[in-house]
């Protein structure tokens, strides 16, 4: 039972699958504040999206410093510090 509800929940439409997570994160906020709140997340994921990107190209040269903000700003992506990186945003998303 346990499994047909997970695919369930996958094969839910995107639109229904933001719409909750939109929902779970605006609990009490003002929804003209909340816009603040989703747009500047799915600008964070945009730009972090980038920045793993080239991240994953640097490693592959032995010369790059991965952690050298100009690596970055010299291909026009955001230098994002590691506790900003989403992939920190996910592993403590619950922990408030």
């Amino acid at each position: 039972m346990v499994a047909k509800k997970t695919k369930e929940k996958n094969n839910e439409p995107l639109e229904a699958k933001l719409w909750k997570a939109a929902d779970t994160l605006r609990k009490n906020i003002d929804a003209a504040e909340y816009k603040h709140v989703v747009l500047d997340l799915i600008f964070l994921k945009y730009i972090s999206d980038a920045f793993e990107k080239l991240y994953n190209e640097l490693k592959k040269d032995p010369y790059a410093d991965l952690e050298d903000k100009d690596e970055y700003l010299a291909r026009n992506i955001f230098y994002i510090p590691k506790k900003a990186r989403w992939k920190e945003i996910e592993k403590h998303a619950r922990d408030l």
